[in-house]
């Protein structure tokens, strides 16, 4: 059975609109929850302080969560302007070797990240008094996805006779 750069690329596709799908309800979550913060704060005689920290890991959580839509979707300015300046053979060694050398960063990143939410859960958070461990849960969550997403990139760069651009991808 041979692996298809097209079916690995929908493969990954697939995972990219899910991923989406949830940073878009995140993002929508987290602009309700800055406007009531603000509408709070200004015209009604409440002050909701649980605003500002769940903005701020809505945030956290959005902006790691994009980056394996970044991935997915090459979107990356410097492998545009590098990748245009080679042959098509440099540049698939270029393209699976930038997504080893990201899946390795990204796979220390979810192999420590585990020690880090484990002492999170030691800690409180300020206003909701639930364990940091719960936000912080993200960075295992996000590095995983990229490591996913690298590893369906350099699989469809090996079996393409080029690598994949972004422009191509979407």
């Amino acid at each position: 059975m041979a692996i298809s750069p097209d079916a690995i690329y929908r493969t990954s596709k697939t995972l990219d609109t899910w991923i989406e799908r949830v940073c878009v309800l995140i993002l929508t979550v987290l602009v309700l929850v800055v406007w009531l913060g603000i509408v709070s704060r200004y015209a009604l005689p409440w002050n909701f302080t649980f605003t500002e920290e769940l903005a701020r890991y809505l945030m956290i959580w959005v902006a790691l969560l994009s980056v394996s839509i970044g991935i997915c979707r090459r979107q990356h300015v410097g492998m545009l302007v590098l990748f245009d300046r080679f042959p098509s053979r440099m540049k698939k060694c270029l393209a699976v070797s930038f997504d080893i050398i990201a899946m390795i960063f990204f796979g220390v990143i979810f192999f420590y990240s585990f020690n880090y939410v484990s002492r999170g859960f030691d800690q409180v958070t300020m206003i909701f008094g639930m364990p940091r461990g719960i936000p912080y849960m993200i960075i295992p969550i996000a590095s995983g996805l990229a490591c996913i997403q690298l590893l369906l990139s350099a699989i469809g760069d090996l079996f393409n006779t080029e690598p994949a651009l972004a422009v191509k991808r979407t």
